[in-house]
């Protein structure tokens, strides 16, 4: 597990990008509803981090060119985002978010 942040540093809304102690970048989300979700952070349409773009409930739009991405199953909603982005297991436990990475592919 990676440790990411303390939970009252992602506040509800937010999202945070890492890149350290990981193969590839992750987004974790804090959504306004308190669920944590972790995605790939690179949109699978073109090359965009995904934790810069704007969430809304479960979902997040990539800032380049409106695909949406389910937080909980990483699957575009709508073009031009074609394939899923990997998730990822997230938790908080003591207050930290935890992270660990998958290795399954994208559903």
């Amino acid at each position: 597990m990676i440790t990411v942040c303390r939970i009252e540093d992602l506040p509800p809304g937010e999202s945070i990008r890492v890149t350290d102690g990981v193969p590839a970048p992750v987004a974790v989300f804090h959504t306004e509803d308190g669920e944590v979700y972790a995605i790939d952070d690179t949109c699978t349409h073109q090359d965009a981090s995904l934790a810069d773009g704007w969430l809304e409930g479960c979902f997040v739009e990539c800032p380049l060119h409106t695909a949406f991405f389910d937080l909980r199953t990483g699957r575009p909603t709508c073009p031009p985002a074609k394939y899923a982005v990997r998730t990822h297991q997230v938790s908080v436990e003591n207050g930290q978010v935890l992270l660990r990475i998958g290795v399954a592919e994208p559903a």
